[in-house]
C-alpha cells in the first residue's frame, strides 16, 4: 500500500500563490507517476498535473499551464504543486494521486489517493 498525505491548502486572494505538498509513504516506487487532481463544488474531479519522480516527463491541464508547476523531491518522497496567479476558478479540493502506469491525466489510471486539501481563492 501507498499512503499519500496532502498539505498546504488554505485561503488566498486572487493573484496570489500557494504551495501544496504530498508526502508519500509505504510501498512507494520511483517508477510511480505522481499526479494532482482537483474537485470543485458541484463538479467532477479533474486532472491538474502529473510527473515522473525524475521530472523528465510532466504534463499539465490547459487551465493551469504556465501558472502551476509540479515537481518531485526524491530524497523526501515529496511531490509539490506550486500554484501562482491563482484564480477564483481554482477553488477546489486538491488531491494527490499515484499511478503504476504511464504519465497521464486519466483518473482511473491512478491507484492511490490522498484525502485532499482545500484551496479557496477569493476575489
Amino acid at each position: 500500500q501507498v499512503q499519500l498525505v496532502e498539505s498546504g491548502g488554505g485561503l488566498v486572494q486572487a493573484g496570489g500563490s500557494l504551495r501544496l505538498s504530498c508526502a508519500a509513504s509505504g510501498r512507494t516506487s520511483r517508477s510511480y507517476v505522481m499526479g494532482w487532481f482537483r474537485q470543485a463544488p458541484g463538479k467532477e474531479r479533474e486532472f491538474v498535473a502529473a510527473t515522473t519522480w525524475s521530472g523528465a516527463n510532466r504534463i499539465y491541464a490547459d487551465s493551469v499551464k504556465g501558472r502551476f508547476t509540479i515537481s518531485g523531491d526524491n530524497a523526501k518522497n515529496l511531490v509539490v504543486l506550486q500554484m501562482t496567479s491563482l484564480q477564483v476558478e481554482d477553488t477546489a479540493v486538491y488531491y494527490c494521486a499515484a499511478s503504476r502506469g504511464l504519465v497521464a491525466g486519466t483518473e482511473r489510471l491512478y491507484d492511490y489517493w490522498g484525502q485532499g486539501t482545500q484551496v479557496t481563492v477569493s476575489s
